[in-house]
Parts: C-alpha cells; structure tokens; sequence
C-alpha cells in the first residue's frame, strides 16, 4: 500500500488541476438542452486559440489521439491516395499503421530513432513529385516514445520551396498545450491532440482544429466514416451542438483546462515547459547518462527519454519505482523497450513536483545498481531551477 499521493510521470495522462477535476465532477445534463449552444459555441472558439488557429475550425470527438489521426485522414483523402510521412518513433510508426490500414499509399522515410522530420529528405521528395502525386504530408511535431521534437514550420518551407499543394497534418498529441504551436502561422492543415496531455483531462476527447482547406477537401474525399465526418460534426456544432450523445463532463473540464491556459498566457506556458524539461536534461547530465534524443535541436519539452547503461532493464526500474515509491515513469516502447526510461514533464506542473519525480528515479536506479551518484541529477535540477530567473514560474491558480 503506497500512503500518500502517487507520482504521475508519464507523458499522458497527466495531472488534473483541483478546479478542472471540480469541473468534471457534476451532475448529468442535458446534451440538447436549449441553452447548450451558450457553452459550446464560445468553447470552440476559445479552443482555437490554444491552437494559434483564427481561419479553421475547432473539433472535438469523443475518442482518443488515433481517432483524430483517423478522422483526419478519412474526411480529407481517398483509398490509393499517397501521403508522405516519416518513422523515428512509435507513434509516428503507429500512424503509418493506421493510414495503410485504411487503404492509403504510405511513401515513408525511416530515420533513426533519436532524431526527428527529415526536413531535406522531405524536401526532395516534394521538389520530385512534379505530379502533385501526394496528398497529405504527415508530421509528428513531438515523438512521445523518444523524446524528440521536430519543426513543423521548416516542413511548411519545404512544402512552399516546392510549391506543393498537398495539405500539412501534424500530430500535435503530445506537444499542443504545451509547446509553441502556430497553426496559421505554418500553414498547417490539421492538427489533432488529445484530452490527457498538454489540455490536463482524462483521456476521452480528440481534440483538433481544420483549415479552411481541409473541409473542402472533405467534401470529395471517399474514404468511408460515419462516426468521424466532419460534415456531421460542423453542423450540429453550428447549432451549438453535436450530432450524437457528448461527452459534457470532460467538455466542461475543458472549458476550465482553456481558460487556465489562457489565464496564464500562452508565451508562459511554453517557457514554463522549456524550463522544466532543461531542469530535467540536467539532472540526465548529473547523472551521467544521455537522453534517447541525439542532439539538442531534437530535444524535447515535454518528455525525456533516458538511455540506461547496457545491461539494465528499463522495465524493472519502472516497476521498482512504482512498487517501492509509487512513482510512475514512462517506458520504453518498440525499439527502445528496456533501453529507456521516460520522465514526462507537461501540464500542471513545477518545479517541485519535478524534483520529486528526478529524485525517485534517481533512488530506483541506485537500487538496482545502476552507476549513479547519491544527489547528482537533484542537485544538478536544483542548482538550474535556483539560478535560472530568466522565466520565472508562473501557475495559474489551482483553487
């Protein structure tokens, strides 16, 4: 029996705040009562900030990630059609996964797991494609399962280098709500995320925003959906509604989830992230030890990814850490499994919080004998966290 709270250190589900969670906990309603228009409609508009998004429209679909990344490839593109995309993680693979399964032509490039988009590679590919042969050019913005972040807007360069036409779809899973992303700014088609991440629900809601160009590719795209249309969704939400049964606790969890996002400011939030992930790469340094991520420019700030010494086993530091001091890591998964263990550090969190979740996987590896000294990534996660005053933490309030 673990006395006192657990530690939530996984990239998703995060931690709920006190005011979303009271959100989410009230009484049903009903879902076609005649003032519900006066909830959703400013909801979704609101939602579209959090996306940097003031052309498209907001969605929200009972479902998860993947049911995003499915409605998103069904409603826009047709059976044989080709999209281009990259594999250097598990979910970057898994979408790839999902579009061949759905009938879609998949040109992938595999890269090495630790880095991230091949922008030149991406390049090429679109300055040879004379023929406007692909669709949809796909882009993992955060690879959860290594730590690694990649450039969306040099994706759109590319694409505009080319003078490609093919819609921009970004998973922004992990990353949106928590690290900068411009949906305007970089031409970006759809983007989709999840309720449990960066927006600090339970996991239920795809999340996504559409340009203007992704529904009206929508109108000839023949990919079978029912469940996911778009053309469903947009108008029972023009009405104020949605065309079946929402899910309205987690939907009045999310209007709290924007508005602490927006209270605090988004410019804040992503610093906030920055600073906490750097205070984390650190306690990596300290310990000695290296990130999956092979470069900096590929680093992540939502998620770490940490390499163990050969001969140590990620899956029983996890499962020490969560027996021994009911604290929760993320695991290794596909290639890397056993290789890595990760620390997610998004949504409601600080410093605090963060040193708890360093100082317990410092502990757990001493204890399995992994070579690292007693204090050496706390110490070194404190001494940035104490001098670093160029982003002071700043947290929407909790009560």
């Amino acid at each position: 029996m673990i006395i006192g709270s657990t530690g939530l250190f996984v990239p998703g589900p995060t931690n709920i705040p006190e005011d979303v969670r009271r959100a989410i906990d009230v009484p049903m309603e009903d879902h076609r009562a005649p003032d519900l228009p006066d909830f959703i409609r400013p909801l979704l508009t609101d939602l579209k900030k959090i996306f940097q998004c003031t052309r498209g429209r907001a969605l929200v679909f009972p479902g998860s990630g993947t049911g995003g990344w499915e409605a998103a490839m069904t409603n826009t593109l047709s059976p044989g059609d080709k999209v281009l995309a990259s594999r250097f993680g598990q979910f970057s693979h898994l979408w790839i996964d999902l579009c061949q399964r759905i009938g879609l032509d998949v040109e992938y490039i595999d890269v090495e797991w630790g880095t991230g988009v091949p922008l030149e590679d991406y390049a090429n590919r679109l300055a040879a494609d004379k023929q406007h042969a692909i669709k949809a050019v796909l882009v993992t913005q955060n690879e959860t399962a290594t730590g690694v972040q990649s450039d969306v807007a040099g994706v759109r360069k590319a694409m505009q280098n080319a003078g490609h036409p093919a819609l921009l779809m970004v998973d922004g899973v992990s990353s949106i709500g928590s690290v900068d992303f411009q949906m305007d700014q970089w031409g970006v088609d759809i983007a989709v995320s999840g309720s449990q991440k960066g927006f600090m629900l339970p996991a239920g809601l795809a999340i996504m925003c559409v340009s203007e160009k992704a529904i009206e590719a929508s109108k000839s795209a023949r990919s079978f959906r029912c469940y996911f249309d778009f053309k469903d969704m947009l108008a029972a939400n023009d009405q104020g509604y949605f065309p079946y049964t929402p899910p309205m606790p987690l939907l009045r969890g999310l209007r709290v989830s924007i508005d602490r996002l927006l209270t605090e400011g988004l410019d804040n939030v992503f610093r906030r992230h920055h600073r906490l992930a750097q205070g984390v790469r650190e306690a990596v340094t300290g310990w000695g030890l290296s990130l999956c991520a092979k470069d900096p420019v590929w680093y992540s700030d939502t998620v770490s990814a940490v390499c163990l010494p050969a001969g140590f086993d990620s899956g029983n530091l996890l499962k020490h850490a969560y027996q021994r001091y009911g604290l929760s890591l993320g695991g290794g998964l596909s290639e890397v499994a056993g290789k890595v263990f990760r620390i997610g550090h998004l949504g409601d969190l600080n410093e605090l919080m963060l040193l708890s979740a360093i100082a317990g996987a410092e502990m757990s590896m001493r204890d399995l004998g992994v070579p690292v000294d007693a204090g050496s990534g706390v110490s070194a996660a404190e001494e940035f966290y104490r001098q670093d005053t160029r982003a002071p933490l700043q947290l929407a309030s909790s009560q």
